[in-house]
């Protein structure tokens, strides 16, 4: 999937401010040391202050309130002190001793909840102190946000980061979530931000945004109740007749509204992770089969579930291929087809030039190169192999392989943008979702690695 959308300031920025001053309010109700202390001392004297509930929610809101005046400096100084905040080693390795001294089972059971105790950091309960005050699930978020984006400078960090990742884990479990539908006449805040998140085709206007969500559209998207204006990941789907190869053409402001009950295909064009600081936390699996199952129910005329999706690492691993000078990369056919209608030395350096300024391929180059470009794209999907050497190269294409998906067609000119021209040479792939075959599908790219293709594209994927 495409990189996280960056939320545009307007309405987000009205919203931070209301929350603000209300932990401003709730923030003057308890006494706090002075905003210059050391954030340990501050830190500390939340922890053991007195009081009960709400004496600790509103030292929540005052440490909330703080930290968003903060500048990057003050929020790395924040996360060190909050990371310092670990385990007794003293008590830890007394709880250790217990446990190996344990003489029966009752006994060393109750050692090892005591263990289990001690190895809970303070730094737990400062964090979970903030979703008691007003959007203080989505500051939790947000700030991991942040520390995502520092983690590399202190490795004291990574501790911080999996504590976060943990309460996330649980806090934002299936269960929680609730799936909704979004449509035109949905809240326009919430409108606002589905344009704000969508990362992977940009939504230009207003109008653009309205033929999104058209009635031969659909759009869903999982909340949680804590965060209940704020989507978590959502889904644009198009409902069509057959598989669509172009996003251009999906996307086409000026195509006819088609009638919903007369298509056949729920194409997924767009899914987007809108809260960056919940990576590593997977819903796009649950999202998928959720919708596949819920337009299975509310339109029995679709009978296929398809992505059009981008493949944002063709171009990267051609290139990589291509330097290394790989000697099979084409066959002696296909060096001397593309030589031939090129005029330059050999195969390799016309697929130089092809990559060089893909958007002004010459049309007497098109018949050879989307041949040639097509088996070395169905080699990089069904073929490359990525981390570990089992999963698959391309990270979208990992995704849907390991939600049971199956590699179906390559599509060129699938995406003519500028983007993705430059990410893919304007390949685009449909990978079909077959109700029937999804837990097979998932549990052979899982368990043994084994990616699920249409038998054409294996076929040309091991051609050469």
């Amino acid at each position: 999937m495409s990189d996280v959308a960056v939320a545009e300031p307007g309405l987000f920025d009205r919203a931070l401010k209301r929350v603000a001053l209300l932990w401003r309010d709730m923030a003057s109700s308890v006494s706090a040391p002075a905003e210059d202390a050391s954030w340990e001392t501050r830190l500390r004297a939340s922890l053991e202050a007195p009081g009960g509930e709400i004496s600790a929610r509103n030292r929540a809101a005052s440490l909330a309130q703080s930290y968003l005046a903060l500048d990057p400096a003050g929020r790395m100084a924040f996360f060190r002190a909050l990371a310092g905040f670990d385990s007794d080693p003293v008590a830890v390795e007394a709880a250790m001793r217990e446990v190996s001294a344990a003489r029966d089972g009752a006994a060393r059971a109750a050692a090892k909840a005591k263990l289990r105790r001690v190895l809970e950091p303070p730094r737990l309960r400062l964090l979970t102190q903030f979703t008691t005050i007003p959007d203080g699930m989505k500051f939790l978020v947000d700030l991991r946000a942040d520390l995502l984006r520092v983690m590399g400078q202190d490795p004291m960090l990574l501790a911080l980061d999996a504590d976060l990742r943990g309460l996330f884990a649980s806090w934002f479990d299936l269960g929680f979530l609730e799936l909704r539908s979004i449509d035109w006449h949905s809240p326009a805040a919430l409108l606002e931000k589905l344009v704000g998140y969508e990362a992977v085709h940009r939504i230009r206007t207003w109008r653009d945004l309205k033929n999104r969500l058209d009635s031969d559209r659909r759009c869903y998207a999982f909340f949680h109740p804590r965060m209940p204006e704020e989507p978590l990941i959502f889904v644009e789907v198009a409902l069509v007749r057959g598989l669509s190869g172009s996003v251009q053409k999906l996307l086409d402001e000026k195509a006819p509204v088609q009638d919903p009950r007369k298509a056949d295909t729920a194409i997924f064009y767009s899914i987007n992770n809108c809260q960056r600081g919940l990576d590593g936390i997977s819903f796009g699996n649950f999202l998928i089969k959720r919708v596949v199952a819920l337009l299975s129910q509310d339109l029995p005329n679709i009978k296929a579930f398809s992505t059009l999706s981008p493949i944002p690492g063709f171009r990267r691993w051609l290139e990589e291929r291509l330097a290394a000078e790989e000697p099979k990369l084409l066959s002696e056919e296909e060096a001397r087809q593309l030589a031939e209608v090129s005029g330059l030395e050999s195969g390799e350096a016309a697929l130089r030039a092809l990559l060089a300024s893909p958007r002004t391929l010459p049309a007497r180059w098109a018949p050879k190169a989307e041949a040639i470009l097509t088996r070395l794209c169905a080699r990089y999907l069904v073929l490359e192999t990525g981390r570990g050497g089992r999963r698959a190269r391309d990270p979208v294409g990992h995704f849907h392989l390991s939600n049971g998906a199956r590699v179906e067609r390559i599509c060129w000119r699938g995406d003519t943008s500028e983007k993705g021209m430059r990410e893919s040479l304007g390949f685009m792939v449909n990978y079909l979702y077959d109700p029937a075959k999804i837990e097979d599908y998932h549990e052979a790219y899982v368990g043994e690695g084994s990616r699920a293709a249409a038998t054409s594209l294996r076929k040309l994927a091991r051609s050469v």
